[in-house]
């Protein structure tokens, strides 16, 4: 599936600006180009930027590494719970507690884009083994309805909504 082809009425109004911004990607094809391409960009970064905040109490860009991790994890678990038809309505996740709590900054870059690599090949996996029908299975998490292809297109939104953030607040 191509996230053009994503009825809106299967993801929250929230999550609408991490898929409308996708340029037509196959669901499937753009997991992987777009951990290839999150991992080079991450390379190029200057050492020096990656414990840098560009205002007090904003995440530095290890931060933002392991947010993309943790949420991915999350997004994950909620697809594969929407794909086996689960209709247990699932909580959200504050995401200042898990950045606060995860210690990023103590860890190597090489060490959160090897997990990073690791999380979204089990993405991909997971999402390699939903059928059709699996795919267009719709639950609830933050007390909002999305279905489990959208949560997949939340995925590689995320992650370029970070990207964009680098390179406009990190990285000038």
């Amino acid at each position: 599936m191509h996230s053009n082809q994503l009825p809106i009425n299967e993801y929250a109004n929230a999550y609408a600006g991490y898929i409308q911004v996708l340029e037509n990607v196959h669901l499937i094809e753009e997991l992987e180009i777009s951990q290839h391409d999150f991992i080079r960009f991450v390379q190029n970064i200057p050492l020096d930027k990656f414990d840098y905040r560009y205002a007090e109490g904003k995440w530095t860009i290890k931060d933002i590494i392991l947010h993309l991790i943790d949420a991915e994890r999350i997004f994950a678990y909620r697809a594969l719970r929407f794909a086996r038809k689960d209709k247990t309505s699932l909580a959200g996740f504050e995401e200042n507690d898990y950045v606060d709590n995860a210690f990023a900054n103590n860890r190597s870059i090489q060490d959160l884009l090897s997990e990073f690599a690791t999380v979204r090949q089990s993405t991909l996996a997971l999402f390699k083994s939903f059928s059709a029908e699996q795919l267009a299975q719709i639950g609830t998490a933050s007390e909002k309805e999305i279905s489990v292809r959208a949560l997949g297109f939340v995925i590689i939104g995320h992650q370029k909504h970070h990207q964009k953030i680098y390179k406009e607040r990190y990285l000038d």
